[in-house]
């Protein structure tokens, strides 16, 4: 029988992240009143971690530029709305133009989520405009390097030459600041996706609506521009993609489920599209051991459309993944949580600890917030870990917040831990009540006590 040593800590359990990855050129539409289906919020339990939601042109008008500087987009809005109950927090976002990139996760992985870069490569107008090109995500996920791009490639049927050099400079242009971030192609995982505009070659008009039709998509695969780039290009074969089992997703006439009957009638393609690539393990042979290499695996659960959403001429996709992982981050950075009894009256006391290799920063801070909070910033109220520090030792921290300026209500609230270094959450608290003054009462020996 094998004896258990509990010194020696436990090795972390496998997890398995399910993300949910939306791409949609919404053809400068605003949001419509109800996307559930889309977000697969209409299935009785969607067992969801993380939405990856991307978007091709967006609202590109002067006015619109300038007010979603200063406010949120309406979609990066209706998104946050509709996620944050269900314990859904934007993590990061990214947007070049009309496109957009978000990344959401549940509340209890912000401290094993390190956003690494958010940056942006137009493609258009020689390089420079952001019409085209495509915007980029990367974090460290339980410790694994994951890259998120969102792209738009040129359109029309003659272009592909040039939608397969853009595609290879956008990822040629992934130089990540700081020495600790490997180059792209060795990262853990990269999900790509977006409007590629890769159409079918060869067949006429009438073959391939007849073939949609009759849902006889095989001819058309062998013709689609991306499988035929895939097997003369090493590195576009590296992508997997899952089985295009849904009607092509382009042009449609808006508000319509019919295909493009304008004078131009162009051809149906699957110009949305969502492809992955795990990192290729370094070759070996018999002279050179193999090294373990950590434990990650991506299955894809569904990949489809959704047809019936009508406001733009594509149509939307979305791809389910499961992504199975040892984590090489188990423990946060930080553990932190409120001392004893918080009631309105009184200045809140915060404990926290970190661990030995935490980078911590003056500029470091500690917010509270509502239960079912958007992002990082949607705090009631926050404290500068240094600025209000109580007491300290190598073990323990404690820090103290003001809360005079709290409403009373019934909220539940969490804490967080923001760390300047690393640009991301690094501890999080269980949820708690503030309680309102009425909630103590001195009993007759002057004694407070809590009310049941």
């Amino acid at each position: 029988m094998e004896t258990v040593n509990p010194l020696k800590p436990a090795e972390p359990r496998d997890r398995k992240l399910s993300i949910h990855v939306v791409t949609w050129n919404v053809a400068s539409a605003a949001p419509p009143l109800d996307l559930d289906h889309l977000l697969q919020l209409d299935k009785q339990d969607p067992n969801l971690d993380m939405y990856v939601i991307g978007l091709q042109e967006m609202s590109r008008g002067i006015l619109s530029l300038l007010s979603d500087t200063a406010f949120e987009d309406p979609w990066s809005s209706f998104f946050m709305d509709v996620l944050s109950p269900l314990s859904f927090v934007k993590v990061s976002s990214v947007r070049m133009q009309g496109l957009l990139l978000l990344v959401f996760a549940k509340c209890q992985h912000l401290p094993f989520i390190q956003i690494l870069s958010a940056k942006s490569t137009p493609t258009g107008l020689f390089g420079y405009w952001g019409n085209k090109g495509g915007v980029n995500i990367c974090l460290k996920l339980y410790g694994y390097y994951v890259s998120i791009i969102n792209c738009h490639l040129p359109p029309h049927l003659a272009n592909n030459d040039q939608r397969l050099e853009h595609f290879d400079w956008i990822l040629e242009m992934q130089n990540f600041e700081g020495p600790d971030i490997p180059n792209i192609l060795d990262h853990d995982l990269i999900i790509w996706f977006g409007d590629m505009n890769f159409r079918i070659e060869d067949f006429g008009l009438h073959f391939v609506r007849e073939a949609v039709k009759s849902q006889c998509y095989s001819d058309l695969w062998e013709k689609d521009q991306l499988s035929i780039a895939k097997r003369y290009d090493t590195l576009l074969r590296e992508f997997q993609e899952g089985p295009l089992l849904f009607p092509p997703t382009y042009k449609f006439d808006k508000n319509s489920n019919n295909y493009d009957t304008s004078e131009k009638k162009r051809k149906p393609a699957w110009t949305d599209r969502i492809l992955w690539r795990l990192k290729r393990q370094p070759h070996t042979d018999s002279c050179t051991p193999r090294r373990p290499a950590p434990h990650l695996s991506l299955s894809l659960r569904s990949y489809i459309s959704h047809m019936m959403y009508t406001i733009s001429d594509h149509k939307p996709v979305t791809g389910t993944f499961d992504l199975e992982l040892k984590p090489l981050v188990s423990v946060p950075l930080i553990s932190l949580m409120p001392e004893g009894l918080w009631t309105m009256e009184n200045a809140l006391l915060i404990n926290y600890s970190f661990t030995p290799d935490f980078p911590s920063s003056p500029w470091d801070w500690i917010g509270l917030y509502k239960v079912g909070f958007r992002h990082i910033n949607d705090y009631v109220s926050y404290v500068w870990v240094r600025d209000n520090q109580v007491s300290f030792n190598d073990r323990l921290n404690q820090v103290y917040i003001n809360i005079s300026d709290i409403p009373e209500t019934e909220d539940q609230f969490l804490l967080c831990y923001y760390s300047n270094s690393l640009h991301s959450v690094v501890g999080i608290s269980n949820p708690f009540k503030i309680q309102p003054q009425a909630f103590l009462e001195e009993d007759p020996l002057g004694e407070v006590q809590p009310q049941i």
